[in-house]
């Protein structure tokens, strides 16, 4: 989807030049004005602005549904408490089927026996939330580590990073 939005804004820097080339050479195809010419290539950058706004539209919907999902499962915690300091991410990978995963390895600072629901938020370039997901690690010992892996919720694209969002142990 983010691959689809850097290529549609490309296109309408594309088209954008043309209509700027267009303008100042005052060309034609020879079968219409250079206004004609003009007008149409300023129709062709608005739709191609549309079809960014519509992508952009949909990269944010399914960000916000995620992210939804994801306060679901954390509120489900009961007598949770804030974990975020005993979590730390490994680096972050994106494999052949186009979904992001990233290690996430927790720390028990408790003498017993806990679980961790940690939120793993996956953000673009521009530091845009772009998906969200929620990895439980369950009975790590006490002064122990566990390890899991989140994996986002659809296929990214780009350049990605990933951040500890909440993070409970219970």
């Amino acid at each position: 989807m983010v691959t689809a939005l850097a290529w549609m804004r490309g296109a309408a820097g594309a088209v954008a030049l043309s209509l700027v080339a267009l303008g100042a050479a005052g060309c034609s195809d020879g079968e219409g004005t250079p206004s004609e010419a003009v007008s149409s290539a300023a129709s062709a950058v608005k739709s191609a602005g549309e079809a960014v706004s519509s992508a952009a539209a949909e990269a944010k919907r399914a960000a916000e549904s995620a992210a939804a999902v994801a306060q679901g499962k954390l509120a489900e915690v009961k007598d949770g408490v804030d974990a975020k300091g005993q979590v730390t991410l490994g680096p972050v990978a994106t494999g052949a089927d186009g979904y992001t995963t990233v290690p996430v390895t927790v720390q028990n600072t408790d003498d017993a026996t806990k679980s961790f629901a940690v939120q793993v938020e996956f953000k673009d370039e521009s530091g845009h939330l772009i998906d969200t997901a929620v990895v439980t690690i369950t009975d790590v010992a006490g002064k122990g580590t566990g390890q899991g892996t989140a994996r986002s919720t659809h296929k990214l694209s780009g350049t990605v990073t990933a951040g500890t969002g909440t993070a409970l142990r219970y």
